[in-house]
């Protein structure tokens, strides 16, 4: 077993030695603190079967809760929808907010792990709001290796946010391309 003390997960270890000063250098920063930063990461997960079984909504939130690391907490719906058959407070999907060690173990294992094993992949299109925060979204859950294939009734989509301490996207780009994330453009 890893000694908690000690352990540093190897991409915020490469931030440290390696990518700081190199966005320090591209980018002119006078101060280390306007080097920018991944804050955290948020998973979402909506489940729109929700309506007729609310159980997949608790699988649905033990899976993520398995790829994340972490318990994952239902989202609601805020209000009634007649058409949709939504009543208020309906649990709808799940998400997890990813922070420190666990939010670089997470982005490790996305792209090296996880993105690898998509089905005709050919690189994340660069998807930012404006403001330096990315956003993908990935069609099967099952990419990850947690999720044991043979017992998930039901392939679920997710979201995947990853939020940084920048607030130009060209920043944010670069920050992310030096982690290694497959960009296709």
């Amino acid at each position: 077993m890893l000694d908690q003390a000690t352990y540093t997960p190897r991409l915020k270890a490469l931030y440290k030695d390696q990518i700081r000063a190199a966005l320090k250098e591209e980018f002119g920063y006078k101060n280390d603190m306007q080097i920018p930063r991944l804050e955290k990461i948020v998973l979402n997960m909506g489940v729109g079967e929700a309506v007729k079984d609310t159980k997949k909504v608790k699988q649905a939130a033990d899976e993520l809760s398995l790829i994340a690391g972490q318990k994952a907490v239902m989202t609601k719906a805020k209000k009634s929808i007649a058409g949709f058959r939504v009543r208020e407070e309906m649990p709808l999907g799940c998400k997890v907010t990813l922070r420190g060690e666990r939010m670089y173990e997470f982005l490790d294992r996305l792209i090296n792990v996880a993105l690898p094993r998509v089905r005709d992949f050919r690189g994340v299109k660069p998807s930012f709001d404006g403001r330096g925060n990315f956003a993908m979204g990935l069609k099967e859950h099952i990419v990850f290796p947690e999720i044991d294939f043979d017992k998930v009734d039901e392939v679920l989509g997710m979201d995947i946010i990853v939020v940084t301490t920048s607030d130009v996207d060209a920043e944010a780009k670069a920050l992310l391309k030096a982690f290694n994330m497959p960009f296709n453009a």
